[in-house]
């Protein structure tokens, strides 16, 4: 299937999503279409059957330079507004962290704002060396939202996340891959390819046991520990009634390569 929206674009074929932030030429600005679209977007992915994986990707020079400044300046009432982008954006995001498929993300140029929480909620982070990240938020006298408080103390800390947010200085590539921002970093013109590489990786893996990963990652840092124990423990019961299991176990007994199926 493929769905052309008006700032993004989604397809998904052979077990790959693939969502595609399409307002480039303004740097892909989060504004009250790509919140209501990207929660569209995200339920269509969270309700699609025998997805393996999504690739979040976006044209132009830049991944998101945050929130859509030019409509912001032309609202009467911006608190009306910005409660409404994020009732859709923040829904968006609690279904693709969600979701069973983990998510490969390529970052390009600048990364801004909830663009930075955005691109963060992939699984794997792939960065092109000419990317560049800032917070932003309280630049303009915001506080933080799109997950970032969230997100981003978990990769990079409590006290890094509070000299970004602070002081909104600019982190480029090498140094969001040092803090853990970032997965790794690439050439810009490997980019496209190294994403494709990593998603294919992925979608040939054991989907379910995945998709348990990131259920168990979402609560780790809240829950007890005999609680994380015991939905680790059932977790695990579950994926051994899958197929993926006894397959994973006979190809390193039979020294081959596992043929997953995602069931």
């Amino acid at each position: 299937m493929e769905k052309q929206f008006e700032t993004l674009k989604l397809s998904i074929e052979a077990g790959v999503g693939r969502l595609t932030l399409t307002n480039g030429a303004k740097g892909n600005p989060l504004g009250r279409a790509m919140g209501r679209e990207l929660r569209e977007a995200a339920i269509i992915l969270d309700e699609a059957r025998d997805l393996r994986v999504v690739i979040l990707t976006a044209e132009g020079k830049n991944f998101c330079v945050g929130g859509d400044l030019d409509l912001f300046a032309a609202e009467d009432d911006l608190s009306s507004t910005v409660k409404t982008m994020t009732a859709d954006y923040h829904s968006a995001l609690s279904k693709l962290m969600r979701m069973d498929p983990p998510m490969v993300t390529a970052v390009q140029g600048a990364c801004a704002g909830a663009g930075v929480a955005l691109a963060a909620l992939g699984d794997i982070v792939v960065a092109g060396a000419g990317s560049h990240y800032t917070i932003a938020y309280t630049a303009i006298g915001f506080s933080p939202d799109g997950a970032s408080t969230y997100v981003l103390p978990r990769l990079i800390g409590v006290r890094r996340f509070q000299e970004l947010a602070l002081t909104n200085r600019r982190v480029a590539a090498e140094e969001a891959a040092r803090i853990g921002l970032v997965t790794e970093v690439v050439d810009d013109d490997a980019l496209t390819a190294r994403v494709e590489t990593l998603a294919a990786q992925l979608a040939a893996g054991p989907t379910r046991a995945f998709a348990a990963t990131r259920r168990l990652l979402l609560s780790t840092f809240e829950s007890s520990l005999e609680t994380q124990l015991e939905w680790e423990a059932r977790l695990l019961a579950e994926q051994c009634r899958t197929e993926d299991v006894k397959e994973g176990i006979q190809a390193v007994l039979g020294r081959r390569r596992a043929a997953f199926t995602g069931r």
